[in-house]
């Protein structure tokens, strides 16, 4: 985030291109840089439609970067009531409040309220705190064939050193400085 105003990251592109989203004040928000969720959107391609689960949300950069996009939909999880408040600012100032649902709820509650689903999610972002990302794991890992759609994609921020799976093989795994992102796809039959 050099460069930028603080407490302040920018929408990558699609219709709110350029549009500045707010950072929680005095909290432990770490949001996605841009040349990374750049590179995340890069290789997922086209967007336009998906329905989106944004988990561990924070400023909300990479549903809303979705929705820009063409997302049809989000649903935000972010416990933290500042952050979530600052969150829905954010949702509120770029006119999704329609296409959007927040959940101030523990990650592992959220998860297993929304496992099942009829339709599944396109697009799964999974950015916790570095350090309980083993943890997080433990608790998707069983739950991603009942949480996305037949050719869903979960995309995971870590640090360099953190190596996922979710007991499939990544179709996508890439080191930005500190950052790895994961891409894992689900296909119904695969391991």
């Amino acid at each position: 985030m050099t460069g930028r105003p603080p407490g302040k990251i920018r929408i990558v592109a699609g219709a709110h291109r350029g549009r500045r989203l707010k950072v929680a004040a005095g909290t432990a928000v770490r949001p996605t840089s841009e040349r990374v969720r750049e590179a995340v959107f890069d290789a997922l391609g086209p967007v336009g439609g998906s329905c989106v689960l944004d988990m561990f949300a924070g400023t909300g950069a990479m549903g809303l970067e979705a929705l820009s996009r063409g997302a049809a939909s989000c649903v935000f999880v972010e416990n933290d009531p500042a952050v979530a408040a600052t969150l829905k600012e954010n949702i509120a100032a770029l006119g999704y409040q329609a296409e959007t649902r927040v959940l101030q709820l523990p990650y592992e509650k959220a998860l297993l309220g929304l496992s099942g689903r009829e339709d599944g999610f396109d697009l799964l972002f999974v950015d916790p705190p570095y350090r309980i990302l083993p943890a997080v794991e433990v608790v998707l890992k069983p739950l991603l064939p009942s949480l996305l759609a037949d050719d869903g994609v979960v995309v995971v921020e870590g640090s360099r050193k953190t190596r996922v799976d979710l007991g499939r093989t990544p179709v996508f795994d890439r080191t930005y400085g500190d950052t790895r992102i994961t891409m894992i796809a689900m296909r119904r039959g695969a391991r």
